[in-house]
């Protein structure tokens, strides 16, 4: 878990001192009283927050919303926890995923895009041109003498 340094757009940036401090005092509790504590600083984001949140990437808001409604679901805190530690591994997975793919995606355009000026420079045969010339043609030697 990252403190939150950067100022972006408005408030007053968490100073890192008062970051890790929270950070010690929440290891030292329970899941469930966690997401008591996330709860509450839920609610007092909603009444006092100085500005938005950053917005959470997709894959952010697919595990939120499933730890949301397994806790709705009154499924124990340890339970959630271990579960969101599993999609947390699958979407590290996923990302590696995702990155190799765009990898990929990005050569095989980068070498069509650099084999296209080729082909385009190859000029296609005609189908009805002559065969080129031999040229002249070598005499052919007498019958009755022999080289």
């Amino acid at each position: 878990m990252s403190a939150v340094n950067a100022n972006d757009g408005g408030g007053k940036a968490m100073n890192q001192f008062l970051s890790d401090r929270v950070l010690r005092k929440l290891e030292t509790l329970s899941d469930e009283r966690v997401y008591q504590v996330l709860d509450y600083i839920e609610f007092l984001e909603s009444k006092y927050a100085e500005k938005k949140p950053a917005p959470a990437n997709v894959f952010q808001r697919f595990a939120e919303g499933v730890e949301d409604t397994m806790r709705a679901g009154q499924v124990s805190a340890s339970t959630v926890a271990e579960t969101m530690n599993l999609m947390s591994k699958a979407m590290g997975v996923l990302s590696g995923v995702g990155a190799a793919g765009k990898s990929v995606v990005s050569d095989l355009v980068g070498s069509a895009t650099s084999s296209k000026p080729a082909a385009a420079d190859a000029k296609p045969a005609a189908a009805d041109t002559k065969p080129a010339d031999p040229g002249p043609a070598s005499p052919k030697p007498d019958a009755g003498t022999k080289p």
